[in-house]
């Protein structure tokens, strides 16, 4: 089977998936060094995927085309326009470069349908966006905390969360 670049999985899932791929609209970014990556050059390389469709999407990757390996999820936490942006890297089983689909969701409701019931592999990197993020994955099996203990309060990965002082540290002396 020949790989895919971005492009190509664009318009292949746009034929064979009508309203799962979504037009990119540039994010509000923080200036980067002008060594480095510059605002909105990653747009274009990736493939933007309706919430709804994420399930559907990430099984055409699997079944039809051969992805069948989730590297990771990424959460991208976008303050500036009010929304995340989850991240999921898929790799074909013979090797060769992997394919990225991004979802965006609301910061204020966020909520995006597990891929647990359908890709056992996603269940450790869901919990850890929940955890990490607050970001509900709507069917998974056991969405708990995975890294803080369950009376933390908040959501530590959040740019809005405070970055100073700690109520738990020295809450007992």
């Amino acid at each position: 089977m020949p790989r895919l670049d971005a492009t190509d999985l664009r318009e292949r899932m746009a034929r064979d998936l009508p309203g799962a791929v979504l037009e990119a609209v540039p994010l509000q970014v923080a200036a980067a060094p002008a060594h480095g990556p510059q605002p909105g050059a990653f747009m274009t390389s990736d493939t933007l995927v309706a919430p709804s469709r994420l399930v559907e999407a990430a099984c055409y990757l699997r079944d039809l085309l051969g992805y069948a390996y989730l590297s990771d999820i990424a959460v991208v936490d976008y303050l500036a326009d009010d929304l995340f942006e989850l991240v999921y890297r898929f790799y074909h089983v013979e090797g060769g470069e992997g394919l990225t689909i991004k979802v965006r969701i609301p910061r204020d409701h966020p909520e995006v349908p597990s891929l647990t019931p359908a890709w056992p592999g996603a269940n450790f990197h869901e919990r850890e966006a929940f955890d990490l993020y607050g970001i509900v994955f709507v069917g998974h099996p056991f969405l708990r905390r995975i890294y803080m203990w369950d009376e933390f309060e908040g959501f530590p990965m959040r740019k809005d969360f405070p970055k100073q002082g700690d109520k738990y540290i020295g809450a007992d002396e």
